[in-house]
Parts: C-alpha cells; structure tokens; sequence
C-alpha cells in the first residue's frame, strides 16, 4: 500500500477524533459563555464568571481528549504501522485498531505511561541543545538553543507517534524494549529521518496561512456584531487593573486578538486530525524502514543511555 491508500484507509480515526473534539470545544465555550453571563446577571462579574466556566470546560476537554480520543489516535498509528508493514489492512480497520491498542497497551494508564516516557526521552535530549547553545555562546547562544529547541519539540512530536509506532510494530517484544528501540532509531538514523522535516515545516505554515487566516477572518465577521460585548469586557480588564500590552489598547483589537485564537484553535484541529496524518505516514514509513533494515541491538542502547535519564531507566526495565 502506498502512503495515499493508508491515509484513506485510516482518515475513519480522524473523523472520529474530530467529533469528539469538537463536542469538546463546544462543552467548553457554552460553559465559559454560562459563567459569564450568569456571573454578568446575578453579581455583574462577567469575566469572573466566564474565567471559572471556562476552568471547568478546560477540565471536561481534557477528560474527552484524554480518555476518549486517545484510543482514535493511537488506533489510527497502529493500523498505519501494519498497512507499512503487511502492505495490506482489514476492512474493519477501525475495529482492528482498537483491537490492537487494548491487546498492547491493557489500560489507559499503561498508555500513557509509555507515550510519557517516549515524550520524556525526546523532550530530555531536545532541551539539552539549549543548554549546550548558552553554555558556549552566553545569553545570545542560549536564544539561538532556544529557537532550535523549539523546532525540535514539533519534530519530536512526530517521533513520538513514529516510536509508538515500531512499539506496534515490535509486538513480540516487551513494551520497554520496542520504546527503546523506537528512541535508537532517531538518533542513529537522524539524517535519513530529517529529510521529510522541510515538508513537515512547509505544509504547517502553508496550512496556518489558509485555514487559520480563513477562520480568522469567520470569526471577526461573528464577533464584529457585539460590539457592546467586548466593549463590557475590555471595561472590565481595565477595571481589573489588568496590564494590557499597547497594541491590545482598543475593544476592537480585543475582537481582533478573539478572531485570530479562533482561527489558530480551528487550524490546530484540521491541521492535527487531516493533515497531519498524511504527513505522518510518510515519515512513519522511513522510520520504520530504518528500524526493520537494522534493529537497534542492546549494544546500541548505550549511546542514549549518558544522553538521557529517562532512556537509561527504561533501559534498566527492559533488561
């Protein structure tokens, strides 16, 4: 199968997830937009009122998101590996996924300790460049490790679902082995795995400056029309004592600053359960095909063993 028939094969994971996430968002601006205007009603506290709504959304989108939602998209990164993998899927693909996910991973929590520890190992090593920049270059070295670490988090992101996905792969094996097989992989593969980066980072940004700017632009013709709305909230900033910067000086940049968090908030959604996949399996397969041609060997794990904390206690689990 090629990268376009898995991605078709399994997009039933995307729409999935983008239900639940969208039930999601909008549990939580009815709960802020509740708070605020019972808070406005009963105590004139409007922003009071939509601060704690929206705390008590944020903790239901978390629980969707979490609880419910993760099977969708761990599913979807095991039926990619097998399409990779076997050249062929099932008809239930949705079935088989989550089939798959229970028999790997028996609970939640075992889940996502694995996925913790992945993020862990990656996230460690990344934060290090900074570190290394400030420790030769000062204050400006440490900006420059900075601004590469921070590329690298969004790389690691999809390494992270990449190493998942040889833990699927690897199901003959304990899952603290494959996990540290999956993280040997990037670093002893690096420059073959980095050459689809520049169509990770192309298609993010082409993607923010259509979709987001298009929402953007829906959401400022939406909030245009309650001017007394944000007029209320910008009073009640002000009254706050609240230090806004100087270019949010206006109820109208206020409905700006609105517009544009909604249509970043649309654009991280499509761009997470549509586009990201297609991307993701193309990345997937070279990793995977790197890890299959050489199998990482007990040897090879001492290379990240000094690297990372994390990596050397899983190491010590897997033995």
């Amino acid at each position: 199968m090629d990268n376009k028939q898995i991605y078709k094969a399994t997009l039933c994971f995307s729409i999935r997830r983008i239900l639940w996430d969208i039930l999601a968002f909008l549990i939580l601006g009815g709960l802020a937009g509740a708070g605020f205007l019972i808070a406005e009603k009963t105590a004139d506290k409007g922003l009071i009122g939509l601060l704690i709504g929206a705390v008590i959304g944020l903790i239901v989108l978390i629980i969707l998101t979490r609880w419910v939602s993760y099977k969708y998209k761990a599913g979807q990164i095991a039926m990619m590996t097998k399409g990779i993998t076997e050249g062929s899927l099932p008809e239930d693909v949705l079935g088989e996924g989550n089939r798959i996910v229970r028999s790997r991973f028996k609970t939640v929590a075992l889940f996502f300790a694995a996925t913790g520890v992945i993020k862990g190992i990656f996230s460690q090593v990344g934060r290090g460049i900074s570190a290394a920049g400030r420790a030769i270059g000062g204050d400006s070295g440490g900006t420059v490790g900075d601004v590469v670490s921070s590329v690298i988090q969004v790389v690691i992101r999809y390494l992270c679902d990449c190493c998942l996905g040889w833990v699927f792969y690897r199901d003959n094996e304990k899952t603290a082995r494959a996990t540290c097989e999956g993280a040997v992989l990037f670093f002893r593969h690096g420059k073959t795995l980095a050459k689809n980066m520049g169509r990770v980072f192309g298609i993010g940004i082409a993607t923010l400056a259509v979709i987001g700017g298009a929402f953007t632009g829906i959401f400022y013709l939406i909030v245009s029309r309650f001017p007394e709305t944000f007029q209320r909230a910008f009073n009640a900033l002000a009254e706050e004592g609240t230090k806004l910067p100087d270019w949010l000086n206006s109820p109208g940049a206020l409905m700006i600053v609105t517009a544009a968090i909604g249509g970043v908030i649309i654009w991280a959604l499509i761009h997470s359960v549509f586009i990201r996949p297609f991307v993701l399996v193309g990345v997937l397969r070279n990793y995977i095909q790197s890890g299959i041609d050489d199998i990482p060997t007990e040897e090879s794990f001492k290379v990240l063993d000094g690297k990372s904390s994390k990596f050397k206690k899983l190491h010590e689990e897997a033995a």
